[in-house]
Order: C-alpha cells, then sequence, then structure tokens
C-alpha cells in the first residue's frame, strides 16, 4: 500500500473465524476442498501442500509472534505490509532459517488499513484475474490459512533459480537512480509511466514486445484500481539466455477498498509532461485516449494499441465469476464490482 496514505487510517480489531473453503484457494475453481491439481502444479511443484500452515495466528502465540519476527528482520524486501520468508520442505511450509534461500513469501493480514481482513483476498484475486482473465504473466499465488481460518496470501518467488541461487533482478526505481538519498522518501512514486517505458527501451534489447506488456499491465492497474502500481512494482528479470525482460506481475491489489488513493501512484501520472486528454481534464480521470497518447508515446502503433485495450473496454463475465468466488466478504464483493465497472467505463471514453 502507498506508505504516504495508511496513516490516515484507524487500526481495526480482526477476529477470523475458520473459513470453509468451497472453491480452490489457488485458481478459485469451483468443487474443491483445498488446492485444485492445478494449483499445486503452478505453485507447489505438484507437491500435495496443505491450505492451512502449520502455525497458530501470531497474535495468538508468543513463540510465533517470535519465530516471525526473527524471520522479518531476514526477509530482503521492503514495503509497508509485513512479508516473511517460507520454503516447502517435502508438503510442509515453514519460515526459513537464518541462511537459508526463501522460495516462497507470505503475507499474513497487514495492520493499519481500512478491511485489514481483506488484503489477503484482494491481492489473491486481482492477481487471478490478471492471469486469467487478461492473460497477463504474473507470479504464481494462492490464499492460505493459519490454523485459526486467518487467511493469508502467498506467492512464489520468481527471482529463485530451480537449482539454487537467483537470477538478477532489478526494479524500476534502481534502473533510475532513485534512492532516499538521491529523491527522498517518496523516491519510488516521483516519476511518470510514460519514463518507465523510456527505460525498457533503454535496457531491453527486445522492448517492442516487452513494452507491450507493460502497456497492458499499466491499463490492468488502472482498470482494477491498483493505486500503489509504484516504480518498485515493476521489474527486469534476467531470462535463461541471459538477457532482461519483463517480469511476472507482482503486488497487484485494489488498493482504492483500503485507502483513500488516486488512480495513478507515480506523481508525475502517465506522462512526463502532464498530458491530459480533453476527457481526462473533464472527468479527473483518464480515458482510453490518454492510453492510446501513452502507447504512441512508446513506440506502439495505433492499431496494435487499440487491440492490446480491447479486452479491457468491454464486460468480461470471468472477472464477475472470479469476484464472486474469490474469499472477500459479501460486501467487499460487491465494492471490487463497482470500482471494475465504473473504471471500464472510463476507458470506453
Amino acid at each position: 500500500m502507498n506508505k504516504k496514505q495508511t496513516h490516515q487510517t484507524k487500526k481495526t480489531p480482526v477476529r477470523p473465524t475458520q473459513v470453509k473453503v468451497t472453491v480452490c484457494p489457488g485458481t478459485l475453481a469451483e468443487g474443491f476442498d483445498t488446492y485444485s491439481p492445478a494449483a499445486l502444479r503452478h505453485v507447489f511443484h505438484t507437491k500435495k501442500v496443505s491450505h492451512v500452515l502449520p502455525y497458530e495466528t501470531p497474535s495468538k502465540s508468543e513463540s510465533v509472534a517470535e519465530l516471525f519476527l526473527e524471520n522479518r528482520k531476514r526477509i530482503s524486501i521492503s514495503g509497508v505490509q509485513e512479508k516473511l520468508s517460507m520454503v516447502l520442505t517435502k508438503n510442509v511450509l515453514r519460515l526459513t532459517n537464518a541462511g537459508e534461500q526463501g522460495t516462497y513469501i507470505l503475507k499474513p493480514i497487514p495492520r493499519d488499513l481500512k478491511k485489514v481482513d481483506q488484503v489477503p483476498a484482494n491481492e489473491h484475486l486481482t492477481m487471478q484475474i490478471a492471469k486469467q482473465v487478461y492473460g497477463i504473466n504474473t507470479a504464481e499465488s494462492a490464499m492460505i490459512f493459519f490454523k485459526d481460518g486467518s487467511p493469508a496470501y502467498i506467492t512464489k518467488r520468481f527471482d529463485v533459480r530451480p537449482e539454487g541461487g537467483k537470477w538478477g533482478k532489478e526494479d524500476f526505481a534502481t534502473l533510475a537512480g532513485k534512492t532516499k538519498d538521491t529523491a527522498g522518501a517518496d523516491f519510488k512514486y516521483e516519476y511518470s509511466y510514460e519514463e518507465i517505458g523510456m527505460l525498457i527501451q533503454r535496457y531491453v534489447p527486445a522492448w517492442r514486445i516487452e513494452i507491450e506488456k507493460y502497456f497492458r499491465l499499466v491499463v490492468y492497474n488502472y482498470a482494477f484500481s491498483n493505486g500503489d502500481a509504484h516504480m518498485k512494482n515493476f521489474s527486469l528479470l534476467e531470462s535463461v539466455a541471459g538477457d532482461y525482460l519483463l517480469s511476472p506481475a507482482y503486488d497487484l491489489v485494489n488498493t482504492r477498498i483500503h485507502v483513500e488513493d488516486t488512480d495513478f501512484a507515480l506523481s508525475r501520472r502517465l506522462f512526463v509532461d502532464a498530458f491530459q486528454s480533453p476527457a481526462w481534464k473533464k472527468n479527473s480521470h483518464a480515458s482510453a485516449s490518454d492510453f492510446l497518447e501513452l502507447a504512441r508515446r512508446m513506440g506502439i502503433a495505433d492499431q496494435r494499441a487499440e487491440k492490446l485495450m480491447a479486452p479491457f473496454r468491454v464486460r468480461q463475465p470471468l472477472v464477475e465469476a472470479l469476484i464472486g468466488r474469490s474469499f472477500l466478504n459479501t460486501e467487499t464483493k460487491k465494492t471490487y464490482l463497482l470500482h471494475y465497472n465504473a473504471k471500464r467505463n472510463l476507458l470506453l471514453g
């Protein structure tokens, strides 16, 4: 979540209850009371992993809380949301030990946000819609639960090599030379999506292919109200051939459910020169013509950009089906669907 906005919300106590699973906690396919074979294959290397973690909720167990606190000190991933490093040993997920390379990231319910208990299901749903409906390459992910039913989100790391070691990975804040020292506390927000596109052209030999993937991801973040798609949430990843390509998408979440944020995380929004279409100026929200202008500036032909945007401008029944099958509560499902329909209507302009 956007660190600049979380201080405005009050901490809400969460009292999770045991979750009855009737859909796959990975793919959201119906008719499963645990992970489906497809989820086990993609997320857990076909190992028969339980959807219940071998841990109590840290808030209810002092010994578990100490384990989680020690693990958080070791993980190298920054951010407001609590993240823990895990590894799969035989068929059991566990926290990593000192010096051990984790292969999964666990995100329990965070703190200091509205509807905090809905955050894991929100991120899981948003990742699944990106993958299943729009064909966006995403990090593999699933819902998982503590022993008392408290939900968490788990994702498989894509920067760890199968044989050990890590693939090279560079986020766009690093590529732009932005750090707290060079650009201040909000360094990862001080940019535009057009400028990230220019960095892709600079650092990726096969940029014409990767820029289309990036463009679709920018549109997706807008369409699904991800107002925290900052520079560190886009990365280049080393390929088997040794070159760099756009990494799988990660940290996709409808932030509007939890904070009163803006349409775009980056301070300059879409364009380096603050361009806005007449529709944007009129409605205070970007329209299709703004995204087409972005595509044009990044070297994507108009006809191709229209084709890339087309799926986001029509009603997708599978989006509504996945929302209905998600682990969000009934109220949040309605809100999520409302946000989707509102943004889709804006993209028709």
